[in-house]
């Protein structure tokens, strides 16, 4: 019985360490360095809007898009990294010098797209989305004039979003390691 109880918790807190290399830490945190500015501070004007709604679009884009991508050491050893596709996988960064392209890069069809991940971007969408909105100075450009439903809505929503993408992520693992997350232990081509 008490050697159940520290593998149960070092699984639990395996899954929560990986759920923090799930969610968009890099896009997040470009979006909050550019949007106080782009937002004026909360102050928008049309043009305002405009730039901030493109950086929202940009980051949401960037968010689904990484959730695709991947990496894995090829034959030769090297790191390899790429995008899936619904049949195979895209490499970045394979080079004619690195050797015979199907012997270095062998199955690729393994690393393709399955259904999962298509869940995994969604979430990482609402996720992102829900931060966003909860940003006060996107909330002053885009509600300036909100009345206390909005912003209770506003308030609790990245708390709900957060709870369940949470458990998506937690009870539906995803095997991508993709480019720039922290664990970079990459797949093994074999």
């Amino acid at each position: 019985m008490t050697n159940q109880r520290p593998l149960v918790m070092d699984k639990t807190l395996s899954c929560v360490a990986n759920l923090a290399q799930l969610l968009p830490t890099g896009t997040v945190l470009a979006f909050h360095a550019l949007s106080p500015s782009f937002s004026n501070y909360g102050v928008c004007h049309i043009s305002n809007k405009c730039i901030t709604l493109s950086l929202v679009l940009l980051c949401t884009i960037s968010c689904v898009f990484f959730s695709f991508t991947d990496s894995f050491k090829g034959t030769n050893g090297k790191l390899y990294y790429g995008v899936a596709t619904p049949k195979s996988f895209i490499v970045f960064n394979y080079e004619p010098s690195d050797g015979d392209r199907s012997k270095v890069l062998e199955d690729l069809t393994r690393y393709q797209m399955r259904r999962l991940e298509y869940v995994h971007a969604l979430f990482s969408a609402v996720v992102f989305l829900t931060l966003t909105f909860s940003d006060t100075n996107v909330q002053h450009c885009f509600f300036p004039n909100s009345g206390p439903n909005t912003k209770q809505i506003l308030q609790h929503l990245p708390l709900g979003a957060g709870l369940l993408s949470s458990m998506v992520f937690l009870i539906f693992p995803t095997t991508r390691k993709g480019i720039g997350y922290s664990d970079m232990t990459p797949h093994d081509s074999q």
